[in-house]
């Protein structure tokens, strides 16, 4: 699995600021209280062509980033053998994670892809901002289904 560099949003920390460590929530900016949102998402593609526009797009989304309200950070990751890419995505808030959702480049993303493979997702709530915790906890989660999988001998699901 290759993964991309940290991206932070505009509620993580200034430049100069501490990085986080464990359990220390000091920095991200306009926190309101409540736990972080962690949204992890998986595509496998059907068709290994579709990957390389699959993954330009997840790019080109990125780089609107450090100006979405209550974003956090994010990874974009890709397995290019299984056809698999997909986010790592960090929120302050279900309503910020919500509002991107509904952008309209995310929407076309979507609109363009959502036949073209399987989609699956996991939201996570976490008390802490852990960036290493994070990752670590997404790709438990990213990679128990392939466990799954090949145990059982079945392809993955829809849904």
């Amino acid at each position: 699995m290759l993964r991309s560099r940290w991206c932070r949003g505009p509620a993580a920390y200034s430049p100069g600021d501490r990085a986080p460590t464990d359990g220390d929530d000091g920095g991200i900016r306009g926190r309101r209280s409540g736990p972080l949102i962690v949204s992890v998402t998986d595509f496998t593609s059907d068709a290994y062509g579709d990957v390389p526009g699959i993954i330009r797009r997840g790019f080109a989304l990125r780089r609107h980033w450090p100006d979405l309200d209550g974003a956090v950070g994010m990874w974009l990751w890709v397995t290019p053998s299984a056809r698999r890419c997909g986010s790592v995505s960090v929120w302050t808030g279900r309503r910020a994670m919500v509002e991107f959702i509904r952008l309209p480049e995310h929407v076309a993303i979507m609109n363009e892809y959502r036949e073209r493979g399987t989609t699956r997702s996991v939201i996570r709530e976490y008390t802490s901002f852990d960036t290493a915790r994070i990752w670590r906890d997404a790709e438990a989660w990213l990679t128990s289904d392939d466990r799954h999988r090949a145990a059982r001998g079945t392809p993955r699901q829809r849904g």
